[in-house]
């Protein structure tokens, strides 16, 4: 199948350090030219694949000061995608709803991921507004504030299987990783560490936009003797970082629409200690993988039995449910599943002269099924 990754320019893909969506692109993208798929991904220059890379800027442009509006660029990628969409035997958009005008009323077979949050009044009215579009899921909970959406199916995010491996968690330390903003509780997680007078240590990025908040909020707490800042990690440290831990904390403060580090901690054999919003109970099997808390003190109590969890067990529970083959054959099925709908749509529709829906589609979707 002869697939095109439609990825965000603000991270290279995979990113350097922090940047969810872009590291699940790669993995995906990564494993389906691994299936043997053909697959041009559209993302920055500085992006590593071993997919056909079209670039539409240089480097991602969180690097380039230059850029103020990055939709600028997004833009100019839809007009390349658009361009060579008849290339491709279906498109797939991780760039949320930029592209629905362009593809609202065409048969181009498409799917769109939602990476991110869904509860704002704004995405509300664009998929009131656009019903038919074909949407993806990270989490079922993601789902919830759009009821009307067009959605296919949930396929849960994945890593490669031999990308971590089971530590042994005897840093003696509890972890953090991710990013420093109020909805993640990385005041909370300070809160607990001390509570538990057990060593914290934080590994995060902190966002430009993100940095008053830090100054105000955050700075003065990593003072206390117990905390550590260690900035923003790469892939390869995250082993170690993660498998040397008592367990990761995650009292996020938020609807998640997934969380990557619960993965990457399951990966690693270790236990999660998390409170229970968004995705987490989707993803972390309470008594198993960590502890399901809601408040501080439960959090404190919790980490009093995480030395009883199996490693070995959470690892297993991972590679049942969470690599990136498993995610991959996933979305292989939804994308068998809209060139069927299309190709069922088309034997009820008139052929006609210079529109997509012509015999050549009919000859494409024949040669995928």
């Amino acid at each position: 199948m002869k697939i095109a990754q439609i990825a965000p320019l603000i991270e290279a893909v995979p990113p350097r350090f922090y940047g969810g969506t872009e590291r699940v692109v790669h993995y995906l993208t990564e494993e389906l030219v691994a299936m043997g798929h053909d697959v041009t991904l559209f993302a920055s220059g500085d992006s590593r694949t071993s997919a056909s890379l079209v670039p539409v800027v240089g480097k991602c442009l969180r690097m380039d000061n230059q850029c103020s509006n990055p939709i600028s660029y997004q833009v100019i990628q839809l007009k390349e995608v658009m361009a060579r969409a008849h290339e491709f035997d279906l498109l797939h958009f991780h760039t949320d709803f930029l592209h629905f005008p362009w593809l609202e009323h065409s048969n181009i077979p498409h799917i769109t991921t939602l990476h991110g949050r869904q509860d704002l009044a704004e995405n509300m009215a664009i998929y009131r507004n656009f019903p038919n579009e074909r949407i993806v899921s990270i989490s079922n909970n993601q789902r919830i504030p759009l009821p009307g959406a067009g959605w296919l199916s949930t396929v849960y995010h994945g890593i490669p299987q031999d990308l971590h491996h089971t530590g042994k968690g005897r840093g003696g330390y509890l972890a953090f990783l991710g990013r420093i903003s109020p909805e993640k509780g990385i005041e909370q997680a300070i809160e607990i560490a001390i509570g538990a007078n057990i060593p914290l240590r934080i590994a995060a990025k902190i966002d430009p936009s993100e940095v008053d908040y830090f100054d105000r909020n955050i700075k003065h707490l990593l003072h206390h003797p117990l905390v550590e800042f260690i900035g923003e990690i790469g892939e390869a440290e995250k082993t170690d970082f993660l498998g040397e831990a008592k367990a990761l904390l995650f009292p996020i403060c938020w609807e998640e629409p997934f969380g990557m580090v619960l993965i990457e901690a399951m990966s690693c054999g270790t236990p999660v200690i998390a409170y229970p919003r968004g995705s987490v109970p989707e993803i972390l099997r309470d008594g198993t993988d960590g502890f399901l808390v809601k408040t501080p003190q439960q959090a404190i109590r919790a980490i009093k039995w995480v030395d009883q969890l199996n490693r070995d067990t959470i690892r297993r529970n991972f590679e049942n449910r969470f690599t990136a083959n498993k995610m991959a054959t996933a979305y292989i099925r939804t994308y068998h599943q809209v060139i069927e709908s299309i190709q069922e749509k088309n034997r009820h529709l008139p052929l006609r002269k210079n529109n997509w829906n012509n015999a050549l589609s009919q000859q494409l979707v024949t040669k995928i099924i």
